[in-house]
């Protein structure tokens, strides 16, 4: 499948800068080849949650602060599927062919093991939906 045919996938959630970040860095590493992977929410921080830049490094080898920053849902190309990170009924809006919320609890101010636990159940989903996309694909 070349460039312009993967399907576009948004990870969204009301500040982009914990969850949603980590589920784009870690669907950049995991399936770049399946998706292009982007985050944005309805309001922004000034940075990434630093918490969250740590593990990721640790567990995938990946610098967060090198290639991402938090970006407004305007900001982001027109996507086929969003991943919403848990945020009930203030999930930002955002027109897409699939939709489905991981229903993540937000690590920000808790121990590393919660984001090292946040990071495994992003990683799995992850996995899980390459599997559906690919099988959706016929592949």
């Amino acid at each position: 499948m070349n460039e312009k045919q993967k399907p576009k996938v948004a990870f969204i959630c009301t500040h982009n800068s914990c969850r949603s970040q980590m589920a784009e860095a870690i669907s950049k590493k995991l399936a770049s080849d399946v998706f292009d992977a982007y985050s944005a929410g309805t309001e922004i921080k000034g940075t990434i949650n630093p918490d969250a830049v740590c593990v990721v490094q640790k567990i995938y080898g990946i610098d967060m602060t090198a290639n991402q920053h938090p970006k407004l849902l305007l900001e982001l190309p027109p996507v086929d599927i969003v991943g919403t990170m848990g945020c009930g009924v203030q999930c930002p809006y955002l027109p897409c062919k699939h939709r489905e919320d991981w229903g993540l609890d937000d690590p920000t101010g808790k121990t590393e093991d919660e984001f090292v636990k946040t990071a495994k159940i992003i990683e799995e989903k992850i996995n899980a939906m390459i599997g559906r996309i690919l099988s959706s694909e016929g592949k």
